[in-house]
């Protein structure tokens, strides 16, 4: 049996112009013609097949989007050849309640291993390169932009809104990701990244000089989580520090973190020292596939339970009243939610 945790809130309904801005320096606007249950609204999913039926597509653009943002694992490509990989996102793409949101939603993303072309990979898969051309295609990424000609999909927007502006920082996870395996986790941590020294270097400045209301990063494997034998930045800690660190002396205002690939939804949250309001990471996975059998798993920052059927994450932001409704979604139903206020 499904559990709700439902908190009642009521918003404004509005309808007026959005604008986006990349860090491409581009602009353009989307006129929103339905009726939202907040000043901005953005929905994200990881762990999506495409050769199976997704039944949330339509749960997705029943609440009119300003965003979807892939999480990871977009395709279970899982391959070095390249022409597989892009059948995959062409089969992705011909998805008809995909393609409709596509008309109606700006869509952002990263990628995780299975998208990435292996299972666990990082730094060591060899078709990286094509892998990277491929999914940028998919995002529908300008041939002459910054983003073809450096390594790794690491990326920003900023949103703004009639009530204050959104910034959205998308992780690579995978490209300069330092290979492990199960016995070297514990071992010596100095040499080894899951960003870069260039990726970092650009997540700080992105993080400083942001004048964002909210700062929004997605990491397609969780950052708070420490307690379970899968992938996470626990099994990096001093990477996980830093960014950490990285996020308190910034100043930037009101940071989220969204993640994906565990196949399992969850809210997790730490206090962190220097930030004025709890750190949540928002986990959501997957879209086509779950661990039904789910049972249970030790995480004491978890916030609620988890929800181990198919579902994809939604905030939704009320900068009036600094307030974050996050909410877990499955097909026509809400599975969980919680609402966090910021101090603004």
């Amino acid at each position: 049996m499904k559990k709700n945790i439902i908190v009642l809130v009521v918003f404004t309904v509005l309808s007026c112009k959005t604008t986006y801005k990349s860090s491409e320096n581009k602009d353009y606007l989307k006129q929103s013609t339905k009726g939202k249950t907040a000043d901005f609204v953005l929905a994200f999913g990881s762990c999506n097949k495409p050769d199976q039926t997704n039944l949330l597509w339509d749960d997705i653009a029943g609440l009119n989007p300003d965003v979807w943002l892939w999480g990871g694992d977009i395709i279970y490509a899982d391959t070095e050849n390249m022409d597989k990989m892009e059948a995959d996102y062409n089969l992705q793409k011909k998805q008809k309640g995909y393609a409709n949101l596509l008309k109606e939603t700006k869509v952002l993303g990263t990628w995780d291993d299975h998208d990435f072309g292996a299972n666990d990979a990082g730094i060591e898969y060899p078709k990286k390169e094509k892998s990277q051309e491929l999914l940028l295609n998919f995002l529908g990424v300008d041939k002459n932009s910054p983003r073809r000609k450096r390594e790794g999909v690491y990326h920003s927007e900023v949103i703004e809104t009639a009530k204050g502006s959104v910034k959205i920082i998308l992780l690579d996870t995978r490209y300069f990701r330092t290979s492990i395996n199960k016995k070297s986790i514990n071992g010596v941590q100095d040499n080894r990244t899951i960003l870069g020294e260039q990726q970092w270097a650009w997540l700080e400045s992105e993080l400083v000089n942001s004048s964002a209301k909210f700062n929004i990063i997605l990491s397609s494997v969780q950052v708070i989580a420490e307690k379970h034998p899968y992938e996470k930045w626990a099994n990096f800690p001093l990477e996980r520090k830093k960014l950490l660190d990285v996020i308190v002396s910034s100043k930037a205002n009101n940071v989220i973190l969204l993640s994906g690939d565990r196949h399992i939804s969850e809210f997790s949250k730490e206090k962190v020292n220097g930030l004025s309001y709890p750190l949540i990471d928002f986990t959501s996975s997957g879209m086509t596939h779950a661990s039904e059998n789910f049972t249970k798993e030790y995480n004491p920052a978890r916030v609620g339970s988890v929800v181990s059927t198919k579902s994809f994450g939604v905030l939704k932001i009320n900068f009036d009243k600094k307030e974050v409704v996050m909410e877990m979604r499955g097909d026509d139903m809400l599975q969980q939610k919680i609402v966090q206020i910021y101090p603004l």
